[in-house]
């Protein structure tokens, strides 16, 4: 399915509002003047609240399992902003809010 690429100034959060940012965007290839995000490489999540019981267990990092299927930089396939990614330790998903609206991609 069709939607917009995602790139370093999109707004990521995880499932309980801690903020998620790319470990490795790419620099060779920009968006809005900003790199985009390829599906390979993990999100690190900052201010993750979530407690299961009385033990805290917020999410660490993320790990997208589906990007584009048809457009590839570097070899690698780009996030758009239908992909899906799972948050570790708790396998809680990450949620794309706001990205960049001028490049799509399938």
């Amino acid at each position: 399915m069709p939607g917009f690429l995602l790139h370093l100034g999109a707004t990521v959060l995880c499932a309980h509002g801690g903020q998620a940012q790319p470990t490795s965007p790419n620099s060779r290839v920009l968006v809005s003047g900003q790199p985009i995000v390829q599906q390979p490489m993990p999100y690190t999540i900052a201010g993750c609240p979530f407690v299961s019981g009385t033990n805290p267990l917020p999410c660490v990092t993320a790990q997208w399992v589906t990007g584009a299927t048809r457009i590839l930089a570097t070899g690698m396939p780009v996030l758009l902003l239908d992909s899906q990614a799972i948050c570790v330790p708790n396998g809680t998903p990450l949620t794309i809010v706001v990205t960049q609206t001028r490049v799509t991609g399938t």
